[in-house]
């Protein structure tokens, strides 16, 4: 299940800017320790 969320979020190593939605909040529930979450604020 993991692998799919992976694929949702984009490739490893490249950032990318989402914007705040609840699926977007679930696939980086679901693997928190692989993420890391900066917000921006503006």
């Amino acid at each position: 299940m993991a692998g799919q969320t992976l694929k949702g979020l984009g490739k490893i190593n490249r950032p990318r800017e989402l914007e705040d939605t609840p699926s977007v909040r679930g696939m980086v529930n679901k693997i928190p320790h692989l993420v890391t979450i900066v917000e921006e604020r503006g």
